[in-house]
């Protein structure tokens, strides 16, 4: 009966629709713009009327809500309708149903604060959850940390609210895309930045209410060179990086080792000033005995200065590691470039901070930053004729045992730069630098092609096995699915880049002042900013990037394959990555931006997307079947195969890839006396033209006696017996699930190229 008599007045309302009704849309709480449906209302005041004495009284809800419809406004709040609902009730016959619908409204706003409430006791209650362990850079359980949590929660219902246009909210809401940082969106901050150092270094640094003179010597070089990331990660919501570690330090070996002649000269009492300028093949130190004279005096400090750099590389390691920034004891996430630097003072920068990591921190522990990146590049640092050879293989036999550092391919065919020369002293402007999480800004549209001094301005990522599904579930056939495909994915990619081009204009309207440091010199072009100016000038310099999740589900989800096991599913999807590479080429035409394309690093992102489809779509065999989608355009981790042909599947993405990716490969057992299966892996990336590898293994460390073993689940140390076992992991973020909580917690946030994990797991045999 109730439902005839809506539907009756329902086909009422349709006839009169374009004669008498004037309220078209209704505002919701989250943003979004409906068309008016009076039979919501009715449905509403009939609920309200059921728990009452008298009942329903269809006439009289109908009654209202048709006259709501005919208020002179086109679109109404929420809120403002169910005032008008409250006030109509009360001036009916039915006054008791005002009371209750009251109640009701209540009980609906209540229910909607719970989820945020819920969400603000599970930080309070210092719970393991996704929103905690969103950033594994960061104590989300220390007292400063929880307000970040807080304020981060709070901020991304306005940034959904205020911030978002109509389509856009409409992509998030409907899982299809994901925009990273959102918490950060309000405060116009950019994501990440390659520091010019030597800016820092010659001319000191001026941040806020601080400020320091020009670097003398290699210790404060160091502080600088910490202090310069710590300080803009406070106005960045991404990561910091140094692109020329090994250049950018070198003349401060040389200034140490003339003070160290200047200090012979005083301690003698004999002028040795000839010896400053004296060349010096290597910075190695060596005995003194059985030298003489100047001879003795030039290795005296050679050996002192080496003593030092050493110190000052110990000092930078430690800080990275220890320097808080943000709020929430959270450590900078820093990355450093290093290798090419064939000086003699670059080299001994290189070979410190290599034996600085090979020895470890504090009590020998593997440092996590700053990620550590080897720049290879041939005739320079990668075959046995090339000038920094030795260090090459000496950073693949710290990397072994210690990780780091992951390789950078300059010989890569996207990677290279004609203007490159070997003769150059500034020839590291002309190398493409890298994020330890992958990110790469190097070609520029609108000024230099170079990595320093830019960054990623802000990204978003596609969730492309949704609209696989889709197409796979609308298109029975297989061509005609992939061409459905296509066309979700050009609607996706559009929306993606309008929404990218929405928040640049909205970075664009901050101040130079509001960043002190970034917008002071180290951002390419600042320096020509008024502390009143806008940055709006100067960030086309940086990127917009889309990026993209779980190439395998999708493929499997098309044609029943992923590309690891079908060349037919590698052929489309590297149709699929040329594609979206070719469209995302064209916004940057289209809106006069660095539009690049980003393999993800897909941190919980992965999972994210997964389990709102899975809801959605139920448990799907070989895409919804599991806890994540694989990372980007990567080979599925539980698909086993050889590193090589790992290579060979994902190394032809990587060109397409402009705005970042790598290759990752886990090597099984002890790499820490097997240096050559690490030379391995980097020969595999020039084979294949990859951009940016790292390689994964296990490592396990005796906390009471220092013995060092790389077996697997290790719960007792077979050298003392002992049960304080740390044991460094190298996974990808998918890698960890089904893993016991309090391993996610350490595991969760870190990007999934490869960023060790350090497990706290004593007392391991009771986990």
């Amino acid at each position: 009966m109730l439902d005839i008599s809506l539907s009756s007045l329902d086909l009422t309302n349709r006839s009169q629709k374009n004669k008498r009704n004037m309220v078209k849309r209704v505002l919701k709480r989250d943003g979004r713009r409906v068309e008016f449906n009076n039979q919501k209302i009715v449905a509403a005041i009939l609920k309200a009327m059921d728990v009452t004495e008298n009942g329903e009284d269809i006439v009289l809800a109908a009654q209202i809500a048709h006259d709501i419809s005919l208020l002179p406004k086109e679109e109404m709040t929420v809120e403002e309708i169910q005032d008008v609902v409250e006030s109509h009730l009360m001036n009916s016959p039915r006054q008791e149903v005002a009371q209750e619908y009251i109640r009701y409204r209540n009980k609906r706003n209540l229910a909607r604060k719970a989820k945020t409430n819920e969400i603000f006791q599970t930080i309070i209650d210092a719970q393991v959850n996704d929103i905690t362990r969103e950033n594994a850079n960061m104590n989300a359980d220390t007292p400063a940390g929880m307000m970040m949590k807080f304020a981060s929660e709070a901020t991304k219902s306005y940034v959904d609210e205020c911030l978002l246009s109509d389509p856009v909210r409409d992509a998030v809401a409907g899982n299809y895309i994901h925009i990273h940082d959102k918490d950060y969106y309000p405060t116009k901050s950019l994501t990440c930045i390659q520091h010019p150092l030597d800016v820092i270094l010659e001319h000191g640094l001026k941040a806020g209410h601080g400020e320091s003179r020009p670097a003398k010597r290699i210790e404060t070089a160091s502080v600088l060179a910490c202090i310069s990331m710590e300080t803009v990660q406070n106005e960045m919501h991404g990561g910091q990086a140094i692109p020329a570690f090994d250049f950018y330090l070198a003349p401060y070996v040389r200034k140490t080792y003339e003070e160290e002649i200047d200090k012979i000269s005083d301690m003698e009492n004999r002028d040795y000033s000839e010896l400053k300028p004296a060349k010096i093949d290597d910075y190695i130190k060596r005995d003194l005995v059985g030298l003489q004279g100047k001879e003795r005096a030039m290795q005296h400090a050679i050996n002192q200065t080496v003593g030092r750099v050493h110190q000052a590389m110990e000092a930078f390691v430690h800080n990275m590691n220890t320097i808080h920034s943000r709020g929430g004891n959270q450590v900078v996430f820093s990355s450093i470039n290093y290798g090419t630097d064939t000086s003699a003072e670059g080299r001994c920068v290189i070979r410190e901070i290599l034996n600085t990591t090979y020895e470890g921190v504090g009590n020998g522990s593997t440092a996590i930053f700053p990620i550590q990146i080897w720049k290879k590049k041939k005739g320079v640092s990668y075959l046995p004729e090339d000038p920094n050879y030795d260090l090459y293989r000496f950073a693949c036999k710290v990397s072994a045992r210690r990780f780091f550092p992951n390789f950078l391919n300059l010989d890569a065919t996207y990677n290279q730069d004609e203007a490159w020369k070997a003769d150059d002293p500034r020839r590291f402007e002309h190398e493409v630098a890298t994020m330890g999480c992958r990110t790469r800004v190097y070609g520029n549209k609108f000024g230099p092609k170079t990595s320093i001094g830019r960054g990623n301005l802000s990204f978003t990522t596609v969730n492309i096995v949704k609209l696989a599904i889709e197409a796979m579930r609308e298109e029975p056939e297989k061509e005609a699915r992939i061409q459905k495909f296509f066309q979700k994915l050009d609607w996706a990619l559009e929306i993606a880049a309008r929404q990218l081009n929405e928040r640049f204009d909205f970075q664009k309207t901050a101040l130079k002042k509001q960043f002190p440091l970034l917008m002071n010199g180290l951002w390419l072009g600042s320096e020509k900013l008024d502390s009143e100016d806008t940055i709006e000038k100067v960030i086309n310099q940086g990127t917009l990037s889309i990026g993209f999740i779980g190439l395998a589900e999708c493929l499997i989800a098309l044609i029943g394959k992923h590309h690891g096991e079908s060349p037919e599913a590698q052929e489309l999807g590297l149709r699929i990555v040329s594609h979206m590479a070719e469209k995302i080429n064209g916004f940057a035409e289209i809106y006069q931006h660095n539009f690049t394309f980003l393999a993800t690093p897909a941190e919980g992102l992965s999972g994210k997307f997964t389990k709102r489809d899975k809801k959605t779509f139920g448990i799907i065999p070989g895409i919804t079947d599991k806890d994540y989608y694989t990372n980007s355009s990567h080979v599925p981790v539980y698909y086993h195969c050889t590193p090589e042909h790992k290579a060979k599947i994902e190394g032809p993405y990587h060109k397409y890839e402009n705005a970042g990716h790598i290759f990752y490969v886990e090597i099984d057992g002890d790499a820490t006396h097997n240096p050559e299966a690490i030379m391995q892996i980097v020969d595999l990336m020039d084979k294949y033209d990859i951009g940016y590898g790292s390689v994964n293994h296990n490592r396990n460390r005796c906390l009471d006696c220092g013995y060092e073993n790389a077996e697997k689940d290790l719960r007792e140390c077979p050298h003392c017996h002992g049960h304080h076992i740390d044991t460094l992991v190298t996974l990808s973020v998918p890698q960890t699930a089904g893993m016991p909580v309090s391993w996610q917690n350490s595991m969760t946030g870190l990007s999934t190229s490869k960023v060790p994990v350090l497990l706290k797991l004593l007392k391991y045999s009771q986990l």
